[in-house]
């Protein structure tokens, strides 16, 4: 453990909250996106048509893809920038 940095119990909480809430909102952005796009404005049946059902699993699909993409992208950028502050000179 020596040299990990701790992290206390309200910084994970406060961390697990805001990942709570940023999946939430994800889970949302993709709901309204995927209905708009797959589904018709007026329903003709109660239940979802093959055509709706197949449009609506690869909207999801495309949606967390690029989610996850992103993610890694934002984690690689971050990861950069730390580096990049790691090889700074200290001021003082």
């Amino acid at each position: 453990m020596a040299g990990q940095p701790v992290i206390d119990e309200d910084k994970m909480k406060l961390v697990q909250e805001l990942e709570i809430e940023m999946m939430s909102d994800m889970y949302n952005r993709m709901t309204q996106a995927c209905h708009k796009k797959c589904i018709a404005p007026k329903y003709a049946e109660n239940e979802l048509g093959k055509g709706e059902a197949v449009c609506i699993d690869r909207c999801v699909a495309k949606y967390l893809d690029v989610h996850e993409r992103v993610g890694k992208k934002l984690t690689q950028i971050s990861m950069q920038e730390e580096n990049f502050m790691k090889g700074q000179p200290k001021p003082g």
